[in-house]
């Protein structure tokens, strides 16, 4: 393992990149595997587990949880990757050693599983335990590496452009593997649950490979020099990075938004089941409704708004937040005056606001992640992210019991409430969020911005 040696910032010229589309497209193929093994481990694996064995919904959602107490690899890892070299390489040294960590950890899910199945439940879970150690390190290492990869792949003007093209992929294959999976194991059997696993790590292994193989730039070294990265060196680091009273609001306004966008995704279906009496083939396609829209709005939003510099699209993110929560609130009058008629309306209008928010606000965190120190502030933004989506999905789910279980609320009235608490924290994000803030941080950290630029932003 060799330091990069040490840099006079002011003294590198800045490297002629240009964007390549075929570069970026095959950078996005890396999400492929990335949704296959979530889909595996969140969704196959998690009904398996539940639904067949009939093993405690508690104890495997806090396995599925496990990642999130290892939030601060992702920053580290990142922060690491910013300073010091892994094999002669700056970051696919670093992505492969973790995807590399989430290969091997499928086929121990496959054991546990085997193990439960033959009444060897404590080794089971001592097995699934060490599967998702190995599943949240390996993705927390090489996550932010990644998406740094990615950002160094497009010059400044597109690099939101090239992080949402991956984004795009990811949210794609979500439902395309969740279909192919759920056909594929229609009724559980161990013979074919372990095809699947096995089918699972070679895919993500090869699209893991194909992606990054040969895509790192050799221009793109380091602006900054470090004789090592521990971990005092990291948390001095989180420090200095946490100083900033930009980030701070940044990293508020992300939390705010993505933990309120989130507080739907547990109670959604349970909505619709619980208020309409609607069957499970129809509640299942909510996630259809929304999601499809969000997916038509950012691929449109791609590619009419290629053109737009990153920094100036705080207002889109803005727009894209109120019409979430206009679709919010509409789900809390569908759900107070019991009108199913509304509901899809709603959830197309919700996903809509979330394609817009999506292309600006990963538009807007490209921004907020200077070149030189790109790994730590997208780890940084990771965890902001995951977090705040866990913590939001659960909230949702924790406000119905207490309403309807502690208050004793009434069904219809439990989710209007909660709806309307989604609407007023996505409105709250869009009020925290300050383009003014945005332009002034890319200034300082070196990002070219134009007068008409810094206008065009501060006026949102």
């Amino acid at each position: 393992m060799n330091d990069f040696p040490a840099v006079d910032p002011e003294n590198v010229p800045a490297p002629a990149i240009t964007f390549s589309l075929w570069r970026t497209l095959r950078l996005s193929s890396f999400q492929i595997g990335s949704a296959t093994a979530d889909i595996l481990t969140a969704s196959v694996w998690n009904r398996v587990m539940i639904a067949d064995l009939g093993m405690p919904a508690t104890w495997v959602g806090l396995l599925l949880a496990l990642q999130y107490l290892l939030m601060p690899i992702s920053f580290w890892a990142g922060h690491r990757s910013d300073t010091q070299a892994l094999w002669g390489q700056r970051r696919t040294a670093y992505i492969w050693l973790g995807r590399g960590l989430m290969v091997f950890s499928f086929p121990w899910l496959g054991l546990s599983v085997r193990l439960f199945e033959s009444g060897n439940v404590a080794m089971g879970w001592l097995a699934a335990t060490g599967c998702f150690l190995l599943f949240g390190v390996g993705k927390l290492f090489s996550g932010s590496v990644y998406l740094a990869l990615v950002r160094e792949s497009a010059p400044p003007a597109k690099q939101g452009i090239a992080i949402g093209l991956v984004e795009t992929t990811l949210i794609a294959f979500f439902p395309i593997m969740a279909i192919a999976y759920g056909r594929w194991l229609e009724v559980y059997d161990l013979p074919t649950f372990t095809m699947i696993i096995l089918f699972t790590a070679l895919l993500c292994a090869f699209f893991w490979w194909f992606a990054i193989v040969r895509n790192e730039r050799p221009t793109a070294v380091p602006v900054v020099a470090s004789r090592g990265a521990s971990w005092a060196e990291t948390m001095g680091k989180f420090k200095g990075v946490w100083a900033d009273k930009r980030v701070r609001r940044f990293f508020a306004f992300l939390f705010v938004a993505t933990f309120a966008a989130w507080m739907q995704d547990n109670v959604l279906e349970p909505f619709g089941a619980e208020v309409f009496g609607l069957e499970a083939g129809q509640t299942t396609r909510f996630t259809g409704y929304w999601g499809g829209a969000t997916l038509l709005v950012l691929v449109v939003c791609l590619i009419y708004g290629r053109h737009r510099r990153p920094e100036t699209l705080s207002g889109v993110t803005k727009t894209g937040l109120s019409i979430m929560a206009v679709g919010m609130i509409l789900l809390a009058v569908v759900s107070l005056a019991v009108q199913v008629q509304w509901l899809r309306p709603a959830l197309l209008v919700f996903g809509g606001g979330f394609g817009l928010y999506t292309f600006g606000g990963l538009s807007l965190m490209v921004v907020m992640s200077p070149a030189r120190d790109a790994g730590a502030y997208l780890g940084l933004w990771s965890v902001c992210i995951l977090v705040s989506k866990g913590l939001g999905t659960f909230a949702g789910g924790a406000l119905r019991d207490l309403f309807v279980r502690g208050f004793d609320w009434h069904l219809a009235l439990a989710y209007t409430v909660i709806f309307a608490l989604a609407a007023a924290g996505l409105g709250g994000a869009a009020l925290i969020l300050h383009g003014r803030h945005i332009i002034t941080f890319a200034q300082d950290a070196g990002r070219p911005v134009d007068t008409a630029v810094a206008s065009l932003s501060s006026a949102d």
